[in-house]
């Protein structure tokens, strides 16, 4: 579990509290490494002033990562990393409209010089694994600690596949 009384590492922003539901996930891969992290509504629409202020002072303030989530025309993930100096990880948030097609697209399509990562529709804990990754390239802690959960990700397939083959073997 993070300690989350230290300085978050990770910004977690999303345009509405609507798609807490969705980024969340981000947050709770963060805290099963340890990683600490704030989370706040950061409409690009509704408060560009913020938006552009909280993506200016992201790397003074010690945020190493941010991900940032939003549906519909999802420009909060592109206007931040056009602010900010510190990798952006952008979550498509599924929409009714388009089943957040529309938000994929807003966010994987940005002009050269202005890049920001971006995960699957609703990929909130990926774009956590993501950040969790980044911020190892300089700890070698949550480096080691990408690699055993890795490991296990494939002894759980391992696993799966074991059972298909008793299960071809019993028919």
């Amino acid at each position: 579990m993070a300690d989350q009384s230290e300085a978050p590492r990770v910004g977690i922003i999303m345009g509405s509290k609507s798609d807490w539901p969705t980024m969340k996930e981000a947050g709770v891969i963060l805290e099963e490494f340890g990683v600490p992290y704030e989370a706040k509504v950061i409409s690009a629409h509704r408060m560009p002033d913020e938006m552009a202020e909280y993506g200016r002072t992201a790397q003074k303030r010690g945020i190493q990562v941010i991900v940032a989530g939003a549906g519909g025309a999802a420009h909060l993930p592109g206007m931040t990393a056009a602010h900010s100096s510190v990798p952006v990880i952008g979550v498509p948030v599924k929409s009714s409209a388009l089943s957040g097609l529309d938000a994929l697209l807003s966010i994987v399509q940005m002009p050269g010089g202005v890049p920001v990562a971006t995960v699957a529709i609703g990929g909130a804990k990926n774009a956590g694994l993501l950040a969790i990754q980044i911020l190892g390239l300089e700890d070698a802690d949550l480096h080691r600690k990408i690699i055993v959960y890795k490991e296990q990700l494939a002894s759980v397939a391992r696993a799966m596949n074991e059972e298909i083959l008793r299960d071809i073997e019993n028919t």
